[in-house]
């Protein structure tokens, strides 16, 4: 199943839904007591997705109209999450060409939630603090039960579903300071969605293909087995030290051919318009505006 958290335009309120090809389903529309976002779907557990199931399936058998994805805004596919963490330097060609090191221990850093935003928005950041910001396609994997010390094999156990996340990077700042959160929590640099899809809709997360594009031209073009480390293995590996709450967003690094790299460097833009596909799962667009 696909999810989004969806709003009529001209209304703020954020509605959680059900995407099904180009429609969505309000799940408050279809069922009584209905979650109210995907975090609070995430925390009710198999008993509360299967429940979702069943509501969509009489929805559809009952031939409920669907009202067009095109005519909504999206909100942040995931909400709420407890945390955001993500892996850097985890594909062997974005590491070297950011002369980074990938063979020792994993680098991990925090997003704050202030730069989560949603497919199709527009992402501002002043110009006088940077002027060198970069695009990153990532897969985002989203952990479904607590995960504590929890072995490779019995990781992807964890997973509730996965997302396409942008984790755009201001890349002077990034190599000016000691650590990397800042640099890449600007409010709307984590662009993500524009659904989350349920794990059972991507079988092998080291098999899907992720490219990127700015203004036309395809700038990253991967696949995720392209990675130092697995999905399985940061899971297993962050689970060591202290419990991964349900609901946590998992950035897993991005592939080769960041902007920074290239010569010359190629730069998000005022007026840029960069999306990132990922296959199985969808394409997650950011507008750019320097101010």
């Amino acid at each position: 199943m696909k999810f989004a958290h969806l709003r009529v335009e001209g209304e703020s309120l954020v509605r959680f839904s059900v995407v099904i090809d180009d429609g969505a389903l309000f799940l408050a529309d279809v069922m009584p007591d209905a979650p109210a976002d995907l975090q609070e779907l995430i925390e009710r557990g198999d008993p509360g997705l299967a429940e979702v199931r069943a509501y969509v399936a009489q929805a559809q058998a009952s031939g409920l109209d669907l009202v067009p994805v095109s005519t909504l805004r999206h909100a942040s596919a995931v909400l709420r999450p407890p945390h955001v963490l993500a892996i850097g330097a985890n594909y062997a060609a974005h590491s070297s060409e950011l002369k980074l090191r990938s063979e020792t221990a994993m680098t991990v850093f925090s997003l704050w939630p202030n730069s989560l935003t949603g497919h199709d928005a527009t992402t501002s950041w002043p110009g006088e603090m940077s002027s060198e910001v970069d695009y990153e396609a990532e897969l985002g994997v989203i952990i479904g039960k607590p995960a504590r010390d929890v072995s490779v094999r019995d990781a992807l156990d964890h997973v509730w579903g996965y997302t396409v996340v942008n984790d755009i990077t201001a890349r002077n700042l990034q190599f000016s300071e000691a650590q990397w959160s800042r640099c890449k929590s600007f409010d709307g640099f984590t662009p993500n969605g524009p659904v989350v899809v349920t794990a059972d809709e991507v079988p092998d997360p080291q098999d899907v293909w992720l490219t990127t594009n700015l203004d036309g031209r395809i700038l990253q073009d991967a696949s995720s087995s392209e990675m130092v480390r697995s999905v399985a293995e940061i899971i297993s590996y962050l689970s060591r030290s202290a419990t991964i709450p349900a609901g946590t967003l998992i950035s897993t690094g991005s592939p080769g051919g960041a902007g920074y790299s290239r010569k010359p460097p190629v730069f998000l833009r005022d007026g840029a318009t960069v999306t990132i596909s990922i296959g199985g799962i969808g394409s997650l667009t950011t507008h750019c505006r320097v101010v």
